[in-house]
């Protein structure tokens, strides 16, 4: 079973712990540790709520599969408490990877984890990591970043993200696509993108059976996902299905069901060695030519020229 240890400078974000605690949670493969650097069983976060059941870092011992840092006031304070530093970077020989939700990133620059390594923080604080920290390489667009066996997350939610990728990085995609949902999530997002997803700004759609068919759609890439056929499925003629989908999501139907499977193929791209005709074909393109127009329409470059990019989120 792998150990998640999860820490960070008290006072935390509360989503920055919970939110991670509540992905790695959900697979039996892992058993998920909260470390107190107040030597307590409490971990205090920023809204007055302490996290009990926390174990104190000195009796964190031996070998960690995932550490994650935790962001929050205690992290964005610029007070960097030496001893917990030192156990930072401790714990960090001892694990297979190490990760920073949000803020968390400052301890990991502090702790020298980050330096000649790209990192990305919190949209707010990207300037001011670069400038206390100017051996990191700070990009401030990425929902996550992972370079080499470190990885950072930018916003609070993102961490979620991350921490889903984990999940994936470790047992595949079909695994994590099943926590998002169980966390009422609507998707996995590919890390190495704009703080922002296509898909996920789809949310906003009031349609119910729209947001019931995207699940499908998302399920089912593979499938015929035709206009005919998806208007068939919510209930609607072929036309009116069309004009909700221009009035829901300022696109038609054939460039949603193409942002879909661009979305997809990126993220086998940033997490598998498949090739692309593979990918293509479980994204449920054609052919790989198919994709690269796709992609070309969508984003503006060539899955090839995006695998060049973006390979493994980097």
């Amino acid at each position: 079973m792998r150990r998640m240890v999860i820490s960070g400078p008290p006072p935390v974000q509360i989503l920055d712990v919970t939110g991670p605690l509540e992905v790695f949670s959900s697979c039996a493969d892992y058993h998920v540790v909260i470390a107190s650097p107040g030597g307590t069983d409490q971990l205090k976060t920023s809204h007055g709520v302490a996290l009990a059941g926390a174990v104190p870092l000195s009796q964190i011992e031996g070998p960690i599969d995932t550490l994650v840092i935790a962001g929050g006031p205690g992290a964005e304070s610029g007070n960097y408490d030496a001893e917990y530093l030192r156990w930072i970077a401790d714990a960090a020989t001892r694990s297979r990877r190490v990760a920073s939700i949000c803020t968390g990133a400052f301890l990991l620059a502090a702790a020298g984890l980050l330096d000649g390594k790209r990192a990305v923080t919190h949209w707010k604080h990207c300037d001011r990591l670069a400038r206390e920290f100017p051996k990191v390489k700070v990009h401030a667009d990425p929902i996550f970043l992972r370079d080499g066996s470190v990885y950072t997350s930018a916003g609070i939610t993102s961490g979620i993200d991350l921490c889903l990728a984990l999940v994936e990085e470790d047992h595949g995609h079909q695994a994590a696509l099943g926590i998002a949902r169980q966390l009422v999530m609507f998707l996995v997002r590919p890390g190495g993108q704009a703080q922002y997803s296509h898909m996920l700004s789809r949310q906003a759609i009031t349609s119910e059976p729209l947001r019931e068919l995207q699940v499908y759609m998302l399920e089912n890439l593979k499938s015929n996902l035709s206009v005919e056929a998806l208007a068939e499925r919510v209930g609607m003629s072929p036309r009116h299905f069309s004009r909700v989908c221009l009035r829901e999501m300022n696109m038609n139907p054939g460039q949603f069901v193409d942002r879909m499977r661009v979305e997809a193929a990126q993220q086998m791209i940033d997490s598998s060695s498949l090739g692309l005709k593979e990918i293509a074909d479980q994204c449920g393109f054609a052919s790989a030519d198919t994709m690269r127009r796709a992609f070309q329409r969508t984003i503006g470059i060539t899955a090839a020229e995006y695998t060049q990019r973006f390979k493994r989120g980097m």
